[in-house]
C-alpha cells in the first residue's frame, strides 16, 4: 500500500515545529490499515511486538508497506523508494 503525508496533516505542526516529520504513530496507523486492506478488519486486540523506525519521513514523500503474515500476526516494511524508514512486528495480543 502507498502513502504520502500531507504537508497540513494536523499532527505535523507539533513534531517538530520549523521542521516537520511524519509521526511514528501515524505510520503506524497507516500500517494498520494496511494489514486491514490485505487480510480484513483486525477485531482482536494488537501488540507491537517489535517496531524500529530507522529513518524520518518528510511530509509529502512517498511511502509504501509491505506486509507478510507471520505466525501470529505480521511483519511489516515502510519504504521510501529502496531506503527503508520503520520495520516490526504486529501480533494478536
Amino acid at each position: 500500500m502507498k502513502f504520502r503525508i500531507a504537508a497540513d496533516h494536523p499532527a505535523l505542526p507539533g513534531h517538530f515545529p520549523g521542521n516537520p516529520i511524519v509521526p511514528g504513530v501515524v505510520i503506524l496507523d497507516h500500517v494498520q490499515q494496511a494489514i486491514e486492506r490485505e487480510h480484513g478488519a483486525v477485531t482482536a486486540p494488537i501488540k507491537l511486538a517489535q517496531v524500529k523506525f530507522v529513518q524520518p519521513l518528510l511530509p509529502e514523500q512517498d511511502a509504501e508497506i509491505a506486509i507478510e503474515p507471520a505466525s501470529r500476526g505480521w511483519k511489516f516494511r515502510v519504504l521510501r523508494a529502496d531506503a527503508l524508514i520503520a520495520s516490526g512486528d504486529i501480533a494478536s495480543a
